[in-house]
């Protein structure tokens, strides 16, 4: 099976950097992103099963990132980061297609399963989307 495809989206090195080695030791492929822009660049040029996406970031926060990734990757399975809670932002986040929302920190655990339960959402819905064969 085909590791699960990470795109880490924070502009915090001192939070990606530990935090991708750990999803890597867990069995997942992580590319990491330190900015909105960034991260549509990696996007454009390599499929990603899951992003998971700060919801503050400098030069572009994570609610408008994550509406453009949605219109360009609709299928691609959106965990939504932050440490700051604001019941608004969480249910505009949910409303605009995003898989989940979890609070920093998050025990390594709960990501992983998330992102597996994000990835497998993912799959499913582009095989609904693919045309059947005649």
């Amino acid at each position: 099976m085909t590791a699960i495809r990470v795109l880490l989206v924070d502009d915090e090195v001192d939070f990606t950097a530990p935090l991708a080695k750990r999803l890597t030791r867990q069995g997942l492929n992580v590319v990491r992103a330190s900015s909105a822009a960034e991260a549509l660049g990696v996007l454009g040029n390599m499929e990603m099963d899951v992003v998971l996406l700060d919801i503050r970031m400098p030069g572009g926060d994570g609610v408008n990132t994550l509406g453009e990734i949605k219109q360009l990757y609709p299928h691609v399975g959106v965990v939504m980061l932050t440490a700051h809670v604001e019941s608004n932002i969480v249910i505009s986040c949910l409303g605009m297609g995003a898989f989940s929302y979890l609070i920093k920190p998050v025990a390594v655990e709960e990501l992983v399963d998330t992102i597996q339960r994000a990835a497998k959402r993912k799959n499913t819905l582009a095989g609904e989307a693919r045309p059947e064969k005649s």
